[in-house]
């Protein structure tokens, strides 16, 4: 009978990452379709309600919870434990590429191997990273939009993006990133806690994760 051993994976900085990430994605999606395109009807704004306002409202209170969180992130990324670091996921040693291959390798269902990790795999590792500069995109992109008047963001954003319509149509595409990796995301933390008994969605509350006992 295999025997474990519980080690400490994730700070609770990460977690709190996690979570305000999570929660502001799903805010802001759901916001950002309504001012998209309103499914309520447009007559009763500003007589009965406010719907437009209240969901603009959200809207902003979502995408400064989601910047404070890429705030934590990227400090995470360069001083947080061996598991948070950036290094720690890119493919840039023998042993970060023999993951990439294994791993890709199990989800493909050619392998049945896994290379035990504490921290991600570098599939997953990589998957965060590019859902972080689309976070990224999101927020420069975003507050391009919400303050036009500002020389900061104008600057910025002309620099970046030339006119806010094209800004507009990045932040639309770019959302569509994160729906699809939300769907994806959840689907293996599932088959990977259905494979591998390592405690991975329990992780992210308790901070811990199980390996074999060596």
């Amino acid at each position: 009978m295999a025997t474990y051993e519980r080690h400490h994976c994730w700070s609770l900085l990460l977690r709190l990452f996690h979570w305000m990430f999570a929660l502001s994605i799903i805010f802001l999606i759901v916001t950002g379709f309504y001012i998209n395109t309103p499914w309520t009807n447009t007559m009763i704004e500003g007589s009965a309600s406010f719907p437009m306002a209240t969901m603009r409202y959200i809207h902003y209170i979502a995408a400064y919870v989601l910047s404070s969180a890429v705030l934590i992130r990227l400090f995470l990324y360069i001083f947080g434990n061996a598991q948070e670091r950036v290094w720690d996921i890119l493919p840039i040693t023998g042993r970060n590429l023999n993951n990439l291959k294994m791993t890709l390798l199990q989800y493909s269902y050619i392998s049945n191997k896994h290379d035990e990790r504490l921290g991600h795999n570098i599939l997953a590792g990589l998957a965060y990273l590019l859902t972080f500069i689309a976070a990224l995109l999101m927020i420069v992109s975003g507050f391009y939009m919400l303050y036009p008047e500002s020389a900061f963001w104008a600057k910025w954003g002309v620099m970046l993006f030339g006119s806010q319509q094209f800004a507009r149509y990045l932040h639309h595409i770019t959302m569509w990133w994160f729906m699809i990796f939300a769907v994806v995301h959840i689907y293996l933390c599932i088959w990977n806690d259905c494979t591998e008994p390592e405690g991975l969605i329990s992780s992210i509350f308790t901070g811990a994760k199980f390996k074999h006992k060596a």
